[in-house]
Order: C-alpha cells, then sequence, then structure tokens
C-alpha cells in the first residue's frame, strides 16, 4: 500500500481555538451554560494572540453568530465578566463619523496586549450555594400528637 507523498506547499490546518484544560477544569467553566460558553469560543475566535483589549463583538453580531434572538447575548456577555472570563476595557459608541463602535473585550486568561499578566479571576470564581437548614422545624406547632390517636367526626 503506497502513501500519498507530502505537499511541499501544503499550508497547516488553518487557525483553531484552544481552551487549556486548566480552564475547562474550573469551577466556573464547568458549570456554566452552554449559551455563555459558545460566545466565549467567538470571543476566543477573534483573538489573533496581540489584540486582547481591543476584540471587537457587538451583541448584535453575537447573536447573529451564535443564532440566536439580538437580546439573548445580553445576558452571556454578563455571565461571562460576572464569572471573570471576560472584562470590557471600552464601552460601545458613536465613532467621529456618528457611526456605531461596538464594545471592545479582554480575555482574563491571556495577557493584555501592553504585556500585563492575565488575572484569570475565574478560577477563585465559586458558586454560591444556599446553606442547608440545619433544624427543621416540626410541622405540628407546640400540640403534643405523639402516639395519640385523634377521632375525628365522631
Amino acid at each position: 500500500m503506497s502513501r500519498k507523498p507530502y505537499k511541499g506547499k501544503k499550508k497547516g490546518a488553518g487557525r483553531f481555538v484552544q481552551l487549556p484544560e486548566w480552564l475547562q477544569a474550573s469551577e466556573a467553566w464547568a458549570t456554566l451554560k452552554p449559551g455563555p460558553r459558545a460566545l466565549y469560543v467567538e470571543l476566543k475566535r477573534r483573538y489573533t494572540g496581540s489584540n486582547n483589549g481591543r476584540i471587537a463583538l457587538s451583541h448584535r453580531e453575537a447573536a447573529q453568530l451564535l443564532n440566536v434572538s439580538r437580546n439573548t447575548p445580553g445576558a452571556w456577555f454578563k455571565e461571562l465578566e460576572r464569572r471573570g472570563f471576560i472584562r470590557m476595557t471600552q464601552g460601545h459608541h458613536l465613532g467621529p463619523s456618528g457611526i456605531g463602535q461596538s464594545s471592545r473585550w479582554a480575555l482574563e486568561e491571556v495577557p493584555t496586549d501592553n504585556m500585563k499578566t492575565a488575572p484569570k479571576s475565574f478560577m477563585a470564581w465559586r458558586e454560591k450555594k444556599n446553606p442547608r437548614t440545619k433544624t427543621v422545624p416540626s410541622r405540628h406547632n407546640g400540640c403534643d400528637t405523639k402516639g395519640q390517636l385523634r377521632v375525628v367526626g365522631g
């Protein structure tokens, strides 16, 4: 069985999105719903290695890319910010010619373009759990029905 010879001019496999194992093992990622995860992957796709802090993605564009309603990604952006995966570096605004400019984002897992170290604040995020009650109140308030048979309508 002969193999095809390697094509010398062949390029690499193309761009890809890398999600490190330590990020996926964090509690913040493990408890994250699929929608915000997909949004994070879209933000990471736009990261070129030198534009962290200047990643542009609007809510409407995110909605088109993820095939959801235009109002849906807003909550996902907030959730990713709350858990510490992303940070807004510049809010949406009107540009000099009056054309709207989308928000700029920074990924918290990689260093910013001014070479500040990555904060990785999502690693410290913990899910808030409601404390369990230590004592369960009795069902009968103050009445002693233990061992007594109560006849009703007799």
